[in-house]
Parts: C-alpha cells; structure tokens; sequence
C-alpha cells in the first residue's frame, strides 16, 4: 500500500466484521462520521452525547500467577475510568496493568483510541461493566477514528456477550 496515515482506517477487516456481525444480527445501530479522533472526551464533543453514554475499552494484561498471563478487554462507561484493583480481585491476579500497545493493537484488532467494546480474539476475555449494558444509547468508535457506531446497552449486551463485574471507578479516585 501507499504511504496512508495512521487514522485508523487501515483495521478495515475488524470493521466489516462489526458491521457484519451487526446487519446479521438485525440490530438497531447508526453510524456517525466524524473527524478523526481517539480521545473519548473529545470525540464524545464531536458526537454530541455525555461520556456516560461513551464505552471507553482498555485492554489489561493480567498476571494471575508466574506463569499464567491473561488479556482482558475492560469496558467502562467514557466518564470513568477502569478500577484495577476490583480487576486483580475478580481474576485472583497478583497484577494488572495495561498491555502495552503492539499487544493490545493485535488482539484488538485495532489501534488505540479505536478498539471495539467486542473481542474477536479468543485470548482476549471481555469485561463490561454493568453501567455500560445499563446505557439506552451506546456510543464507541467503531474500530475507526472517524467514524463511530451508537447502538443500545442492551443490544451490546446481546451480541458481544461480556462477562458483566463492576469494574469502573469515579475518573476522580
């Protein structure tokens, strides 16, 4: 391919696979197109909606002893932020921190500021946590910087089938 820039177009297969999964499933969603961008804060401005309404995903890695290393896709509403500690406790971890970025692009399938609150990896477990399937209106970039996808909690919940813990913590803690 030609020089492209990075603006995360370039993880077209997981987005088709999004809008796939989603048009097969007969579920209500709208496509939003917007500047490029990856900070929730700002993109939830571009889109109009408060950060409550935001999935923000981070990818964890999670070590659950000196051999045994998990990766865990968390979702938590965009206004606060992931709770480490309720995570090492739901796992029995001695430690979770946040997967460095090449980890956390190949099992995402996307690059950051634009993974999808759904794992298509195997060896990536799904947390969400349970004020994200509580939303009426999901909103969350859809594997894109520019475009993102709303859909409701409830049918998030549905398709993408997470494991639901409360694992959000106030922005402020």
């Amino acid at each position: 391919m030609p020089d492209q820039p990075d603006d995360g177009t370039t993880h077209h297969d997981t987005y088709e696979l999004l809008i796939s999964l989603l048009d097969s499933s007969c579920v209500d969603h709208r496509l939003i197109d917007h500047e490029p961008e990856g900070s929730t804060e700002a993109v939830c401005a571009l889109r109009g909606h408060p950060a409550s309404e935001a999935a923000k995903c981070i990818v964890l890695r999670v070590k659950v002893d000196r051999r045994t290393t998990r990766h865990v896709l968390a979702v938590v509403p965009g206004d606060r932020r992931v709770d480490l500690d309720a995570v090492r406790a739901l796992f029995a971890a001695r430690y979770v921190g946040f997967s460095d970025a090449e980890t956390a692009e190949r099992l995402a399938r996307a690059v950051p500021g634009t993974v999808l609150p759904f794992s298509f990896d195997p060896d990536l477990e799904l947390v969400a946590d349970p004020d994200v399937v509580a939303q009426p209106k999901l909103y969350f970039n859809a594997a894109r910087l520019d475009r993102s996808l709303l859909i409701s909690g409830a049918d998030y919940e549905r398709l993408a089938k997470p494991r639901i813990e409360r694992i959000a913590t106030p922005a402020s803690v």
